[in-house]
């Protein structure tokens, strides 16, 4: 979906200008996924750094397109090897995102998207403090339990425990520069597209 197309690959290095980061963050359940790949589909250029994790697959997961699934042993290793961009502990599972990807695609002018949360998203800031930043929130918490509960993948308890970290990760939207409330699917999607393409052509002019 996101190879490197020709022209892109071929430019003159006196073209190229440093890519743009795109941070989409979101509480368990907010359609935070659904939008990503609907964005990803309509900007076939637009690159998404595939996390780490050490949680095992979900149905339907796929290992290098969802997220590169590891042990816990290497994921340790990573962190005192300086691997990750950010990583995080989440449900007591690891994630985090390989800083080298990053740096070599904006450096050669592409933009990427990160799916990760607001505590990677400090992460992320504090080493690119220029990236453009994305919340995505749920309409109410009712219905994100709703949403939660027909995925059908976590207990009672499970759902109470995410629940209870959306409500802290939801305080944190004021630190990012835009908020979507993903009530209508088509309108977040709309929204979340023209925040990207707005932010895509700034970049073009300014260079």
């Amino acid at each position: 979906m996101n190879k490197e197309s020709p022209a892109t690959a071929s430019a003159p290095d006196s073209l190229k200008t440093s890519g743009r980061l795109f941070i989409l963050s979101a509480p368990s359940g907010a359609g935070k996924t659904t939008l990503r790949n609907a964005v990803l589909e309509k900007y076939p250029d637009l690159l998404y750094s595939v996390s780490y994790t050490t949680r095992k697959p979900r149905h339907g997961e796929q290992n290098g397109v969802d997220y590169y699934f590891i042990g816990t042993d290497e994921f340790k290793a990573g962190i005192d090897q300086h691997r990750w961009a950010e990583w995080a502990e989440v449900h007591g599972h690891y994630y985090g995102t390989a800083a080298d990807y990053i740096d070599t695609k904006i450096a050669a002018g592409r933009d990427i998207l990160l799916d990760i949360d607001v505590r990677g998203t400090r992460q992320i800031l504090e080493r690119y403090p220029e990236s453009i930043t994305i919340f995505i929130m749920p309409p109410s918490l009712e219905v994100l339990r709703e949403r939660l509960e027909s995925r059908a993948t976590d207990n009672a308890a499970a759902i109470d425990l995410r629940l209870k970290n959306a409500q802290a990760e939801m305080i944190q939207k004021k630190h990012y520069r835009y908020v979507i409330v993903n009530d209508q699917l088509g309108e977040a999607v709309s929204e979340l597209a023209g925040i990207i393409e707005k932010h895509r052509i700034d970049r073009l002019y300014s260079s």
